[in-house]
């Protein structure tokens, strides 16, 4: 279950891209994930997916 809190959110999804995932696409494939659905909560809040380090910044 993720985190409903777009700030708890972006430290979840930052935190496993950092731990287990190459990419972004790959965490969303594996967990079965509504990438566009996160990239829009996080984006509401400033941050946006940075495929170069792999992190929502």
């Amino acid at each position: 279950m993720l985190p409903k809190d777009p700030i708890m959110l972006l430290s979840y999804i930052n935190t496993q891209l950092r731990d287990y995932y190459e990419s972004y696409e790959k965490l969303c494939d594996d967990l079965d994930l509504d990438g566009k659905e996160i990239e829009d909560k996080l984006k509401s809040i400033g941050y946006e997916y940075k495929s170069e380090i792999n992190q929502f910044r």
